[in-house]
Protein backbone atom coordinates (compact mmCIF):
# COMPACT_ATOMS: atom_id res chain seq x y z
CA UNK A 1 0.00 0.00 0.00
CA UNK A 2 1.40 3.70 -0.99
CA UNK A 3 2.05 6.11 1.26
CA UNK A 4 2.18 9.73 1.78
CA UNK A 5 3.97 12.47 4.45
CA UNK A 6 3.36 15.86 4.30
CA UNK A 7 5.88 17.67 2.37
CA UNK A 8 7.83 20.40 4.38
CA UNK A 9 5.36 19.75 7.22
CA UNK A 10 7.78 20.44 10.25
CA UNK A 11 8.76 23.80 8.84
CA UNK A 12 5.96 24.85 7.56
CA UNK A 13 4.38 28.45 7.82
CA UNK A 14 1.63 27.62 9.61
CA UNK A 15 -1.80 29.43 8.39
CA UNK A 16 -3.67 27.68 11.91
CA UNK A 17 -7.46 28.70 13.03
CA UNK A 18 -7.95 31.23 15.62
CA UNK A 19 -8.28 29.89 19.06
CA UNK A 20 -10.86 28.59 20.40
CA UNK A 21 -12.97 30.34 23.35
CA UNK A 22 -13.51 27.23 24.95
CA UNK A 23 -9.38 26.65 25.14
CA UNK A 24 -8.05 27.47 28.17
CA UNK A 25 -4.54 26.04 27.52
CA UNK A 26 -1.53 28.27 27.92
CA UNK A 27 0.86 28.54 25.01
CA UNK A 28 4.54 29.52 25.10
CA UNK A 29 5.94 32.44 23.38
CA UNK A 30 8.19 31.19 20.21
CA UNK A 31 11.43 32.55 22.64
CA UNK A 32 10.50 30.25 24.90
CA UNK A 33 10.01 27.28 22.43
CA UNK A 34 13.73 28.02 21.18
CA UNK A 35 14.73 28.20 24.53
CA UNK A 36 13.59 24.27 25.39
CA UNK A 37 14.41 23.10 22.02
CA UNK A 38 16.46 19.68 22.37
CA UNK A 39 20.24 20.31 21.80
CA UNK A 40 20.01 17.48 19.02
CA UNK A 41 18.10 19.66 17.84
CA UNK A 42 20.36 22.49 16.65
CA UNK A 43 22.60 22.23 14.03
CA UNK A 44 26.44 23.79 14.18
CA UNK A 45 27.86 26.19 12.14
CA UNK A 46 31.31 25.36 10.84
CA UNK A 47 34.21 28.21 11.24
CA UNK A 48 34.76 28.20 7.64
CA UNK A 49 31.76 29.08 6.62
CA UNK A 50 31.79 32.33 8.74
CA UNK A 51 33.13 35.97 7.31
CA UNK A 52 34.62 38.16 10.33
CA UNK A 53 34.46 41.63 9.06
CA UNK A 54 36.20 43.90 11.98
CA UNK A 55 35.66 47.27 11.67
CA UNK A 56 36.94 50.23 13.29
CA UNK A 57 36.52 50.93 16.63
CA UNK A 58 33.78 53.62 17.36
CA UNK A 59 33.73 56.52 18.99
CA UNK A 60 34.17 55.22 22.61
CA UNK A 61 37.40 53.13 21.20
CA UNK A 62 35.24 49.90 21.37
CA UNK A 63 35.82 47.27 18.90
CA UNK A 64 33.26 46.48 16.02
CA UNK A 65 32.88 43.23 14.57
CA UNK A 66 30.08 41.49 11.96
CA UNK A 67 29.96 37.52 11.60
CA UNK A 68 28.67 36.65 8.55
CA UNK A 69 27.22 33.31 7.80
CA UNK A 70 27.81 32.08 4.10
CA UNK A 71 24.58 30.34 2.15
CA UNK A 72 25.16 27.04 1.55
CA UNK A 73 24.77 24.74 -1.39
CA UNK A 74 22.60 24.63 -3.69
CA UNK A 75 22.39 28.26 -3.79
CA UNK A 76 25.08 31.18 -4.85
CA UNK A 77 27.41 29.07 -5.11
CA UNK A 78 29.57 30.62 -8.02
CA UNK A 79 29.61 34.17 -5.78
CA UNK A 80 30.33 32.41 -2.69
CA UNK A 81 33.23 31.02 -3.97
CA UNK A 82 34.70 34.19 -5.39
CA UNK A 83 34.12 35.33 -1.55
CA UNK A 84 35.98 32.63 -0.12
CA UNK A 85 38.79 34.14 -2.63
CA UNK A 86 38.62 37.69 -1.77
CA UNK A 87 38.92 37.07 1.90
CA UNK A 88 42.09 35.01 1.28
CA UNK A 89 43.49 37.48 -0.30
CA UNK A 90 42.29 40.12 2.32
CA UNK A 91 41.22 42.28 -0.27
CA UNK A 92 38.61 43.87 2.21
CA UNK A 93 41.20 44.86 4.09
CA UNK A 94 41.86 48.95 4.18
CA UNK A 95 37.89 49.11 2.35
CA UNK A 96 35.03 50.69 3.92
CA UNK A 97 31.44 51.02 4.35
CA UNK A 98 30.28 53.70 2.08
CA UNK A 99 26.53 53.52 1.93
CA UNK A 100 23.56 53.32 4.88
CA UNK A 101 20.34 53.97 3.39
CA UNK A 102 17.43 54.17 5.95
CA UNK A 103 15.36 51.47 5.87
CA UNK A 104 17.30 49.55 3.09
CA UNK A 105 21.08 48.25 3.24
CA UNK A 106 24.47 48.84 4.62
CA UNK A 107 26.66 48.80 1.40
CA UNK A 108 31.08 47.82 1.84
CA UNK A 109 34.11 47.43 -0.92
CA UNK A 110 35.99 49.90 -2.45
CA UNK A 111 34.82 53.49 -2.79
CA UNK A 112 37.52 54.26 -5.08
CA UNK A 113 36.37 51.29 -7.63
CA UNK A 114 40.06 51.30 -8.73
CA UNK A 115 41.35 48.14 -6.28
CA UNK A 116 42.35 45.07 -8.27
CA UNK A 117 40.85 41.88 -8.00
CA UNK A 118 42.15 38.73 -6.83
CA UNK A 119 43.08 36.44 -9.79
CA UNK A 120 40.43 33.63 -10.62
CA UNK A 121 37.02 35.51 -9.21
CA UNK A 122 34.24 33.95 -11.81
CA UNK A 123 31.94 35.08 -13.63
CA UNK A 124 28.47 33.91 -12.71
CA UNK A 125 25.62 34.30 -14.63
CA UNK A 126 21.89 35.37 -14.04
CA UNK A 127 20.52 32.04 -13.69
CA UNK A 128 22.00 31.32 -10.44
CA UNK A 129 19.91 33.60 -8.50
CA UNK A 130 17.42 30.33 -8.62
CA UNK A 131 18.42 27.10 -8.18
CA UNK A 132 16.44 24.06 -9.87
CA UNK A 133 15.68 21.14 -8.38
CA UNK A 134 13.40 18.93 -10.33
CA UNK A 135 10.67 19.88 -12.64
CA UNK A 136 7.00 20.43 -11.45
CA UNK A 137 4.85 17.63 -9.56
CA UNK A 138 6.95 14.32 -11.35
CA UNK A 139 7.70 12.14 -8.17
CA UNK A 140 10.84 10.60 -9.59
CA UNK A 141 11.71 14.24 -11.09
CA UNK A 142 11.25 16.40 -8.16
CA UNK A 143 11.36 14.70 -4.78
CA UNK A 144 14.83 12.97 -5.15
CA UNK A 145 16.63 15.85 -6.46
CA UNK A 146 14.59 17.84 -3.67
CA UNK A 147 16.30 15.43 -0.93
CA UNK A 148 19.58 15.80 -2.60
CA UNK A 149 19.53 19.46 -2.49
CA UNK A 150 18.22 19.33 1.74
CA UNK A 151 19.17 16.33 2.73
CA UNK A 152 18.03 16.90 5.83
CA UNK A 153 14.19 16.16 4.70
CA UNK A 154 15.67 13.14 3.76
CA UNK A 155 14.13 10.95 7.24
CA UNK A 156 11.40 12.50 6.40
CA UNK A 157 10.72 10.72 3.66
CA UNK A 158 9.87 6.90 3.06
CA UNK A 159 11.68 5.56 -0.31
CA UNK A 160 9.69 7.38 -3.34
CA UNK A 161 8.41 4.46 -4.15
CA UNK A 162 6.15 3.86 -1.45
CA UNK A 163 4.67 7.66 -1.96
CA UNK A 164 1.32 7.96 -3.38
CA UNK A 165 2.00 10.77 -6.37
CA UNK A 166 -1.04 12.36 -5.94
CA UNK A 167 -1.20 12.86 -2.59
CA UNK A 168 2.25 13.75 -2.91
CA UNK A 169 0.97 16.39 -5.70
CA UNK A 170 -2.29 17.39 -4.14
CA UNK A 171 -0.06 17.71 -0.29
CA UNK A 172 2.47 20.05 -2.15
CA UNK A 173 0.01 22.18 -4.17
CA UNK A 174 -1.62 22.63 -0.57
CA UNK A 175 1.23 23.52 0.81
CA UNK A 176 2.45 25.58 -1.76
CA UNK A 177 -0.94 27.67 -2.31
CA UNK A 178 -0.68 28.06 1.70
CA UNK A 179 2.05 30.13 1.78
CA UNK A 180 1.69 31.97 -0.77
CA UNK A 181 2.42 35.70 -1.26
CA UNK A 182 3.17 38.47 -4.41
CA UNK A 183 7.28 37.31 -4.52
CA UNK A 184 6.79 33.52 -4.47
CA UNK A 185 4.25 30.83 -4.91
CA UNK A 186 5.35 29.24 -1.94
CA UNK A 187 7.63 30.13 0.70
CA UNK A 188 9.47 27.35 3.00
CA UNK A 189 12.69 27.95 5.50
CA UNK A 190 14.89 25.09 3.74
CA UNK A 191 18.25 23.65 5.30
CA UNK A 192 18.07 26.95 7.92
CA UNK A 193 17.53 29.82 5.23
CA UNK A 194 14.47 31.93 3.93
CA UNK A 195 13.33 30.44 0.61
CA UNK A 196 11.10 31.35 -1.95
CA UNK A 197 10.05 29.19 -4.78
CA UNK A 198 7.78 28.03 -7.71
CA UNK A 199 6.99 24.00 -6.88
CA UNK A 200 5.32 24.11 -10.28
CA UNK A 201 8.40 24.52 -11.83
CA UNK A 202 10.99 23.41 -9.13
CA UNK A 203 12.86 26.58 -8.85
CA UNK A 204 13.87 28.00 -5.18
CA UNK A 205 15.93 30.95 -4.50
CA UNK A 206 16.99 32.73 -0.86
CA UNK A 207 14.60 35.84 0.30
CA UNK A 208 15.75 39.55 1.01
CA UNK A 209 14.96 39.30 4.88
CA UNK A 210 16.20 41.30 7.39
CA UNK A 211 20.05 40.97 7.85
CA UNK A 212 20.61 38.89 4.67
CA UNK A 213 23.47 39.29 2.45
CA UNK A 214 23.59 40.04 -1.04
CA UNK A 215 26.22 41.32 -3.97
CA UNK A 216 26.10 44.68 -5.42
CA UNK A 217 26.34 45.05 -8.99
CA UNK A 218 25.91 47.70 -12.03
CA UNK A 219 22.98 46.64 -14.72
CA UNK A 220 22.15 43.60 -16.30
CA UNK A 221 23.71 41.71 -17.35
CA UNK A 222 26.85 42.01 -14.45
CA UNK A 223 25.79 39.81 -11.73
CA UNK A 224 28.70 41.40 -9.54
CA UNK A 225 31.69 39.39 -7.93
CA UNK A 226 30.96 39.56 -4.43
CA UNK A 227 33.93 42.05 -3.83
CA UNK A 228 30.82 44.75 -3.26
CA UNK A 229 28.49 43.31 -0.33
CA UNK A 230 25.36 44.75 1.42
CA UNK A 231 23.01 44.01 4.45
CA UNK A 232 19.23 44.23 4.19
CA UNK A 233 19.14 46.81 7.43
CA UNK A 234 15.03 47.61 6.76
CA UNK A 235 11.85 46.47 6.01
CA UNK A 236 12.57 42.93 3.55
CA UNK A 237 12.75 44.20 0.12
CA UNK A 238 11.62 41.34 -1.20
CA UNK A 239 11.42 42.53 -5.29
CA UNK A 240 14.77 42.34 -4.87
CA UNK A 241 14.41 38.13 -5.16
CA UNK A 242 15.74 36.66 -7.86
CA UNK A 243 17.52 40.20 -9.16
CA UNK A 244 20.37 40.00 -6.95
CA UNK A 245 22.41 37.24 -5.57
CA UNK A 246 22.74 36.53 -1.94
CA UNK A 247 25.39 35.04 0.07
CA UNK A 248 24.94 34.87 3.36
CA UNK A 249 23.22 36.50 6.75
CA UNK A 250 24.57 38.40 9.15
CA UNK A 251 24.36 36.41 12.64
CA UNK A 252 26.13 38.63 15.16
CA UNK A 253 27.25 42.42 14.93
CA UNK A 254 24.14 43.68 12.92
CA UNK A 255 23.67 46.94 15.22
CA UNK A 256 27.29 47.83 14.51
CA UNK A 257 25.58 48.37 10.74
CA UNK A 258 21.93 49.46 11.76
CA UNK A 259 23.13 52.20 13.72
CA UNK A 260 25.44 53.94 11.45
CA UNK A 261 24.55 57.53 10.39
CA UNK A 262 22.61 57.63 7.22
CA UNK A 263 24.30 58.47 3.90
CA UNK A 264 23.11 62.10 2.64
CA UNK A 265 24.08 61.43 -1.07
CA UNK A 266 22.24 59.75 -3.55
CA UNK A 267 21.03 56.25 -2.24
CA UNK A 268 22.43 56.23 0.74
CA UNK A 269 25.89 56.72 -0.20
CA UNK A 270 28.40 58.69 1.78
CA UNK A 271 29.57 62.29 0.19
CA UNK A 272 32.52 62.41 2.19
CA UNK A 273 35.60 60.30 2.62
CA UNK A 274 35.46 60.60 6.63
CA UNK A 275 32.50 59.81 7.01
CA UNK A 276 33.03 56.03 5.70
CA UNK A 277 33.46 53.28 7.89
CA UNK A 278 37.02 51.48 8.07
CA UNK A 279 37.31 48.17 7.13
CA UNK A 280 40.20 46.50 9.24
CA UNK A 281 39.98 43.14 8.18
CA UNK A 282 37.85 40.33 6.73
CA UNK A 283 38.68 36.83 7.34
CA UNK A 284 37.02 33.53 6.77
CA UNK A 285 35.84 32.20 10.75
CA UNK A 286 38.55 29.55 10.86
CA UNK A 287 41.58 31.93 9.79
CA UNK A 288 39.72 34.88 12.41
CA UNK A 289 40.88 35.49 16.32
CA UNK A 290 38.25 34.50 18.83
CA UNK A 291 35.33 33.53 17.09
CA UNK A 292 32.58 31.70 18.81
CA UNK A 293 31.16 28.98 17.91
CA UNK A 294 27.40 29.12 16.45
CA UNK A 295 24.69 27.00 15.52
CA UNK A 296 21.30 27.06 14.18
CA UNK A 297 17.63 25.77 15.29
CA UNK A 298 17.46 22.91 12.47
CA UNK A 299 14.59 23.69 10.51
CA UNK A 300 13.41 20.53 10.03
CA UNK A 301 13.07 19.82 13.47
CA UNK A 302 9.97 19.54 15.93
CA UNK A 303 11.11 22.34 17.56
CA UNK A 304 10.89 24.60 14.96
CA UNK A 305 7.79 23.71 13.46
CA UNK A 306 6.36 24.66 17.30
CA UNK A 307 8.06 27.98 16.58
CA UNK A 308 7.09 28.91 13.10
CA UNK A 309 3.70 28.17 14.33
CA UNK A 310 3.76 30.23 17.38
CA UNK A 311 5.48 33.08 15.03
CA UNK A 312 2.46 32.53 12.89
CA UNK A 313 -0.38 32.88 15.73
CA UNK A 314 0.72 34.18 19.11
CA UNK A 315 -0.92 32.99 21.32
CA UNK A 316 0.99 33.72 24.75
CA UNK A 317 -0.77 36.16 27.02
CA UNK A 318 0.22 39.24 25.49
CA UNK A 319 -2.07 38.78 22.07
CA UNK A 320 -5.59 38.99 21.86
CA UNK A 321 -5.89 37.58 18.40
CA UNK A 322 -3.74 35.17 16.58
CA UNK A 323 -2.28 36.35 13.14
CA UNK A 324 -3.07 33.27 11.20
CA UNK A 325 -0.18 33.46 9.49
CA UNK A 326 2.98 35.27 9.21
CA UNK A 327 5.62 35.82 6.10
CA UNK A 328 8.57 34.10 5.76
CA UNK A 329 11.10 37.29 6.99
CA UNK A 330 9.19 37.61 10.38
CA UNK A 331 10.17 33.26 11.00
CA UNK A 332 13.82 34.21 11.49
CA UNK A 333 15.48 31.23 11.84
CA UNK A 334 17.39 31.26 15.98
CA UNK A 335 20.85 31.32 15.60
CA UNK A 336 22.75 31.12 18.89
CA UNK A 337 26.36 30.81 20.01
CA UNK A 338 26.88 27.27 20.92
CA UNK A 339 27.79 26.81 24.87
CA UNK A 340 31.08 25.58 25.43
Amino acid sequence: MKRYLPLFASAAICAALPVSAQDAKTYPAPSEIVAAAKADEWVAIAPSDLLVMDLAPDSKGKPRRVVIQLIPAPFSQGWVSNIRKLAAAHWWDGTSINRVQDNYVVQWGDATEKKSLPAGLAVVPESEYVTQIGKGFDLKNFLPNFLAAFPDYAKKFPEVAEIDSKEFEIQLKRRMESTADPYAKGNRNLGGWPTGGNYENGTFWPTHCYAMVGVGRNLSPDTGTGAELYAVIGHAPRHLDRNIALVGRVIEGIEHMSSLPRGTGALGFYEKEEERVPILSVRLGNEAKDVPAFEYLSTDSDSFAAYADARANRRDPFFNIPAGGADICNIPVPIRRKAN
